[in-house]
């Protein structure tokens, strides 16, 4: 557990990929209590880290719609796995523990969850690198399976407004009570709770930044 309380958000709205990363932006420039966002994509979808190269993305996962996310790490094919995102406000503990802790922690409690859906996973050690394509390059902290391969990955990123923690596991599962399992090992409290997104303020978000061709090949 490392929240008081916090809020599960099964988001309904299947959106692309500038919407969905405008929407966790969004939320983290409003939100006064933790936020476990689950949510899916409209149509196939692929993510690159902050720092990714654009060109090694559209090899890797050629025709694939691309969007490059405002946190770091690998490559990300969206079209099979389960997503979601913790918004943490800087108020937390956990927005200001070293990045490799914050990884560690929330990863050792997914990893709790996956444990209750059948297998024997377990936390990677150190040794991988990041970047290229996510799932096929574990690093230290990722949740793998038995035979070393990975399971779920993340990417985060900190600012004066705290902590962004965007997730994939790589198998889809029952989403809702996956969700509803992750949200009471995150905290001692948590409810349901249906948020109305501001679409003026999430279509800014995408024109100003995650929808604009020099945002995707500007890294």
């Amino acid at each position: 557990m490392i929240f008081r309380e916090m809020e599960l958000w099964l988001d309904p709205i299947p959106r692309n990929g500038p919407e969905a990363m405008a929407v966790d932006e969004w939320l983290l420039g409003r939100s006064d209590n933790p936020i476990l966002r689950i949510y899916g994509w409209h149509d196939a979808w692929g993510s690159i880290g902050y720092f990714g190269e654009l060109a090694h993305a559209r090899l890797q996962l050629p025709g694939l719609n691309l969007v490059r996310r405002w946190t770091g790490g690998g490559t990300v094919d969206h079209r099979a796995d389960w997503t979601y995102s913790l918004i943490v406000p800087r108020k937390c503990e956990v927005a200001w523990i070293k990045g490799g802790e914050s990884y560690r922690v929330i990863h050792q409690i997914l990893l709790g969850v996956l444990r209750v859906e059948g297998g024997a996973p377990g936390l990677s050690p150190a040794g991988g690198k990041s970047g290229g394509m996510c799932f096929e390059n574990p690093v230290e902290f990722d949740v793998i399976n038995a035979a070393g391969e990975k399971l779920a990955g993340a990417a985060q990123r900190r600012g004066k407004l705290g902590l962004l923690h965007q997730g994939s596991v790589a198998e889809m599962g029952d989403s809702r009570l996956r969700g509803e399992l992750f949200a009471e090992r995150l905290a001692g409290t948590w409810r349901e709770t249906e948020i109305i997104a501001d679409e003026g303020r999430i279509a800014e978000i995408v024109a100003l930044k995650y929808g604009r061709k020099e945002w995707l090949e500007g890294r």
